[in-house]
């Protein structure tokens, strides 16, 4: 996918986010204190309605475009976040996911799943089937979900249509992934060297860190949970998936890779590298023409795994 920003203002945003989203330099305590400030910042996009609610023991947030048949009954998306598994809130990705909800006509449902340090693995994996299991045996049905997530959020959503079908529970309708760590373990991947310039967010040492802020005391068993690591998984019968990665970040070996792999296990994959584009750039619709024609994207996933019109 071709970039229409300007050089300039492109160059300014990269350098913008260097100095302030360097996730390996800062203390936990400080990347959910920038991220509440953020999200303070946010205006409220109109056109949807937005509900709190709760998923047993955890919080979350329906986003509903106003002209959006129902909640339930016409389907649903379950938004799972990022934030390396420690930090997201339902306010920060607030922007993100109406965007995101009103492309698609479709309510979506955030999740405030557990969050590490506190909660180490398996908390935020755990939460996530809850989540998705609430939402199917509440009025909405499993064929009637669409999954989507960003950086670890698709993550979580990808290992957890593998824990589904692993299971033998239904498999929702489709999943949208975007920029996804497809393997948390190994980071192996070509990106890492040849990206690492050019990633105003990324980086291997970053990765790294994400992994021992979620494993805690069990970081040394790493390689001894397949789970974290999807692309050394059979991919046979996952739903169809939607990719979106850009050009310039360390995690495009683990799009690609992931793309290529589930294809070959028969899933139906659309991939989408978005040149000179950075890690869920999306997430910048408010400054970035290509969010927003990639949000158009997302949207038309999910209406035709929802045959939404």
């Amino acid at each position: 996918m071709k970039s229409t920003t300007s050089v300039e203002t492109l160059r300014a945003i990269k350098h913008h986010l260097r100095q302030t989203g360097s996730y390996e330099s800062r203390t936990v305590e400080q990347i959910r204190r920038d991220m509440e400030e953020t999200a303070r910042r946010l205006p409220q996009l109109e056109g949807v309605r937005v509900r709190a609610t709760r998923i047993g023991t955890l919080e979350g947030e329906w986003i509903i475009p106003e002209a959006a048949a129902g909640t339930r009954e016409e389907g649903a998306i379950l938004y799972l976040h990022g934030g390396g598994f420690v930090s997201g809130t339902c306010a920060f990705y607030r922007d993100l996911v109406s965007r995101i909800a009103l492309a698609a006509g479709t309510p979506a449902l955030v999740v405030a799943y557990r969050l590490a340090p506190e909660f180490p693995y398996p908390a935020a994996n755990d939460d996530a089937l809850l989540a998705y299991r609430w939402l199917a045996e509440n009025g909405c049905g499993a064929g009637r979900i669409v999954l989507g997530g960003d950086s670890v959020g698709a993550s979580l959503a990808l290992m957890t249509l593998l824990s589904l079908r692993d299971g033998g529970e239904a498999l929702p309708a489709g999943a949208f992934l975007l920029s996804p760590h497809a393997d948390l373990v190994h980071l192996d991947g070509e990106s890492y060297e040849s990206r690492a310039a050019s990633d105003p967010t990324g980086s291997r040492a970053a990765s790294e860190r994400i992994l021992r802020d979620y494993l805690g005391s069990r970081y040394r068993e790493a390689e001894s949970l397949p789970l974290l690591s999807p692309l050394r998984c059979s991919l046979e019968g996952l739903p169809p998936l939607l990719v979106q990665a850009g050009d310039e970040e360390v995690l495009l070996s683990d799009a690609e890779r992931l793309a290529e792999r589930a294809t070959s296990a028969g899933v139906s994959v659309e991939l989408e590298v978005w040149g000179r584009m950075w890690s869920v750039f999306p997430f910048l619709a408010s400054h970035l023409p290509e969010a927003r024609e990639a949000i158009v994207h997302i949207g038309s996933f999910v209406r035709r795994r929802l045959g939404v019109r």
